[in-house]
């Protein structure tokens, strides 16, 4: 004997809309009745959506300086260890520690661990891999979405998402198609 059929979890709400300023226009009506999570869809960036969904602020810089300081110094003190400590070499009177010696490596182990730490951190901090995203269900935002259409998600995990008042404020604004996103 089978249960009661679960509903499918909805990831969110979606409409498309004709242009950037109808777009924005959303974006400000959905922010003013107090909805936060929002994620909008452009075939070209828009600095002005960017404002509006509040998206400048990243921790990757953070990420890549910290990175870089770790591997230079994990460098530099590899080097020192290497040429002081572990297979110390007396040629002619010279110092054990000749670190302008080390300052290309040191600056390479740099570089390399904060590239590193930038792809990686892209990646997981933008939720890659992702094999599939429900928004690729959508007939139109499949066609549309690299051409010609701007599309705005209100998304179920925010604190006042009801699916049936998020359609309602979404229809109100005239939009081309208003689409649920099931998980």
């Amino acid at each position: 004997m089978h249960g009661p059929q679960k509903e499918p979890a909805l990831h969110g709400v979606m409409a498309e809309f004709r242009n950037p300023e109808e777009l924005l226009a959303a974006i400000a009506k959905a922010k003013a009745e107090g909805f936060t999570k929002l994620d909008a869809y452009t075939p070209y960036p828009i600095e002005k959506v960017l404002d509006a969904l509040d998206l400048h602020h990243s921790r990757i810089p953070l990420l890549v300086l910290g990175a870089s300081i770790f591997g230079a110094v994990a460098v530099f003190g590899f080097a020192y260890w290497a040429s002081a400590i572990d297979y110390p070499l007396n040629i002619g009177g010279r110092p054990l520690n000749s670190w302008p010696a080390f300052i290309p490596a040191t600056f390479e182990g740099a570089i390399f661990h904060g590239g590193l730490a930038a792809a990686l951190g892209m990646l997981l901090l933008n939720g890659l891999p992702r094999p599939h995203h429900p928004v690729f269900d959508v007939k139109r935002f499949v066609e549309h979405a690299s051409k010609d259409g701007y599309f705005l998600v209100v998304e179920s995990d925010d604190p006042k998402f009801d699916a049936a008042s998020v359609r309602r404020l979404l229809e109100s604004l005239a939009p081309v198609e208003v689409n649920e996103l099931e998980n």
